[in-house]
């Protein structure tokens, strides 16, 4: 049984500690056994005596989950499989962290088959929000793909902007992000079996996109290989996929060659290295709105027994 993983994500003080409590609530209500992984900035946890003591609870300090402790992150990953008996993963990630660099460090292709992923919940501050432009380019850049990559959004503290300021956030963060459900609110205060379902979808949306099904923004497909595979036919594989896929990587069977060859792909470059162990034949795709029955049937059909 794959265990399910959801990502907190948000700027700095937005609210997310305060979201992460109702969650493990809400899963142990449905009798989910829940794990969490916190991730800040500091070399001092902050917030991790919310995590009551019968939930595993990994922490890691001193960087940010998708750029200088991604091996950390992997280690820690495995230790929880291997240790630690849970249904549910929550990762409550830095208000630095990009949604897209998140998935791609928790789904290694070492146990990727492991795991579920089940969306992203962005928490924003409307305050912050309403006077964004104060922040750096970089940082507004960054609110605004956690705003984009989100499957829900929480726009907290609504109570520190006017009615009509509350009716221009609703407007803008949809305008961002058409797909995701959207709650205004104070102190995080949402429906949780929307969240813990992950099936939260505004109708007018639902009912605009239905010819496509039901997709979320941001997704990872993983596949497992239990054949071998032609490198040029992979190859050819690879030039067919469409520009909404950011990240693939996973060790490819190829034939002819005795290990897997580790296989990388960011923002449309390739990159191939030859393996030198047997590493689980997972392959790993993240990116939006991703066909993953598509995808699923392309790959068997350039795998032979």
């Amino acid at each position: 049984m794959k265990k399910e993983v959801y990502i907190l994500s948000g700027f700095l003080g937005s609210g997310k500690t305060t979201l992460l409590k109702d969650l493990l609530k809400s899963f142990k209500e449905q009798e989910k056994k829940p794990a969490v992984l916190m991730n800040e900035l500091g070399s001092v946890s902050i917030d991790s005596d919310v995590v009551e003591e019968d939930t595993a609870l990994r922490e890691l300090l001193d960087g940010c989950i998708c750029c200088t402790i991604s091996e950390k992150l992997e280690s820690q990953l495995q230790e929880l499989l291997m240790n630690e008996d849970f249904d549910v993963l929550v990762i409550e990630t830095t208000g630095a962290a990009h949604p897209v660099e998140v998935v791609d460090s928790i789904l290694s292709p070492l146990f990727a088959d492991k795991f579920h992923f089940k969306g992203i919940v962005t928490v924003v501050d409307a305050k912050q929000w309403k006077d964004r432009t104060s922040f750096s380019p970089a940082v507004l850049h960054l609110m605004r793909e956690q705003v984009r990559h989100a499957q829900f959004i929480v726009a907290n503290k609504m109570d520190l902007i006017s009615e009509m300021e509350q009716g221009t956030l609703a407007f803008e963060l949809q305008q961002l992000n058409p797909h995701a459900k959207i709650y205004l609110t104070n102190y995080a205060k949402i429906s949780m079996n929307d969240i813990v379902s992950m099936s939260g979808k505004n109708e007018k949306v639902e009912y605009e996109k239905s010819s496509i099904g039901n997709q979320l923004a941001l997704q990872a497909v993983v596949y497992t290989f239990k054949g071998s595979v032609e490198g040029e036919a992979f190859e050819t594989w690879v030039k067919e996929q469409p520009d909404t896929i950011y990240r693939m990587k996973g060790y490819i069977p190829f034939k002819g060659r005795k290990y897997p060859t580790m296989f990388q792909y960011s923002y449309g470059m390739p990159l191939f290295m030859p393996g030198d162990m047997k590493y689980p034949t997972n392959f790993v795709i993240i990116g939006e709105n991703l066909q993953e029955a598509e995808i699923m049937h392309s790959l068997k059909e350039i795998e032979t027994a």
